[in-house]
């Protein structure tokens, strides 16, 4: 079972823009992963209520809202991309994705 739940999150791992993922910033719901993390691990912690992990995550400022400064410069390019997975009622971003290593 948790194996299938792995698979199915790493299928919905994709590339978004910025301006696609803003309305949730709206209601607070991005959470910003440090790209030392891998997105699906993260996902899957969250979905299976692994509280020690998130925790730990969350004091070693590895899972954090997105700063001020980061969510004005996402609005100046709204067109940035960052690699995204949705995990209800949260939106796990990582801005890993840059021009050099963006897909066509």
């Amino acid at each position: 079972m948790e194996q299938d739940l792995r698979l199915e999150l790493s299928e919905m791992v994709e590339p978004a823009e910025w301006r696609w993922l803003s309305p949730h910033s709206n209601r607070d719901a991005i959470v910003v992963v440090d790209p030392g993390l891998d997105l699906v691990d993260v996902g899957m912690a969250i979905a299976t209520d692994n509280v020690a992990s998130v925790q730990r995550w969350i004091g070693e400022q590895l899972i954090v809202k997105p700063s001020t400064d980061q969510l004005i410069q996402w609005e100046h390019d709204r067109t940035k991309r960052l690699k995204a997975l949705i995990i209800q009622p949260y939106v796990l971003v990582q801005d890993s994705l840059s021009s050099s290593t963006e897909e066509s």
